[in-house]
């Protein structure tokens, strides 16, 4: 049975599914990159990837409009994030246990209003895939790369703009400058509030479309705690990355990868015990994490609140 894996069809079905699942992690991952390059770590990336799924789902089944939907997830994550900026910025709140709260708040009422709204699971007509000519026809490369709904291209088009704003505009320079030294940018004129502000909502957003991705564009159902976790995984993606977009989507394929291979195991009923490889990600997630946190250089103010002096 094991050596069913290694039919061409079953390796182009996992890495397709690689490619695939990979983008939920990126959303969220390069968003959290965002918030913590400047010096905020955000721990809630689950709630607000919950809220953004239901949100998404809920107005994509009722209006029947996708694009509505997906507005809709990017709104009540913009919002969770306004909310954990104000808390973090503002209040000085430490952002471990802030954070947190907020993953608890989306879970809990991801689960309310999906009992109150809807009560039963649904499914809906998600993101068709997008057919490229020539290059969807190419055999094998097609089916894995050019054979993906918009969400997933979206996803893998944000890595180089990430990269482009975190290195190569005064925008980004003025993030990183927050993340290291916030004393030293706010003394040449650099609004350390607002430029956290900005990181953390954009990465609410970012975790919103996350969400929807899940219910409208990649599972295409909501259920009560359907992210199972993806969005910690993505905070450990940043910390894989080197908070660099490019080491992000490295650990975002490395994780898609090793999920889809725990999928197909159960597709083809490979005797392996479904709890064991259901861990397969999460045993990832804390091996990659003890082999990289002490190996990289996470920025001098991360989680680190800044007053600034009068």
């Amino acid at each position: 049975m094991i050596t069913d894996l290694l039919s061409t069809t079953v390796l182009i079905g996992i890495l397709a599914s690689g490619i695939r699942l990979a983008t939920p992690y990126l959303y969220a991952a390069i968003g959290e990159t965002f918030g913590q390059k400047s010096g905020v770590l955000n721990l809630g990336v689950e709630g607000q990837m919950l809220l953004g799924c239901f949100a998404a789902f809920y107005v994509a089944y009722t209006t029947g409009n996708l694009w509505l939907g997906l507005l809709a997830a990017m709104f009540v994550g913009a919002l969770m994030g306004l909310a954990m900026a104000f808390v973090t910025v503002n209040l000085h709140a430490q952002q471990g246990i802030s954070g947190i709260g907020f993953y608890l708040f989306g879970l809990g009422m991801s689960e309310l209003l999906f009992q109150r709204l809807m009560g039963t699971v649904e499914t809906v007509k998600g993101f068709p895939k997008i057919y490229i000519p020539g290059l969807s026809d190419i055999p094998g490369l097609g089916e894995i790369f050019f054979n993906q709904n918009i969400l997933v291209y979206g996803a893998y088009l944000l890595v180089p703009l990430a990269w482009f704003v975190l290195n190569k505009t005064t925008l980004g320079l003025k993030i990183r400058a927050v993340g290291e030294n916030p004393d030293a940018a706010d003394s040449l004129g650099v609004n350390v509030a607002r430029v956290r502000y900005f990181t953390i909502i954009l990465g609410g957003t970012l975790s919103g479309i996350a969400g929807a991705s899940l219910s409208i564009a990649l599972l295409n159902v909501f259920q009560q705690n359907m992210t199972s976790g993806l969005g910690f995984i993505a905070v450990a993606l940043v910390y894989f990355g080197g908070w660099k977009p490019v080491g992000v989507l490295g650990g975002a394929l490395l994780f898609s990868m090793v999920n889809s291979l725990q999928l197909w195991i159960q597709v083809l009923g490979i005797p392996v015990p479904s709890d064991i490889a259901v861990m397969m990600p999460y045993v990832l997630t804390i091996l990659v994490l003890v082999a990289t946190v002490s190996r990289v250089r996470s920025p001098s103010a991360l989680s680190k609140p800044f007053e600034r002096e009068s």
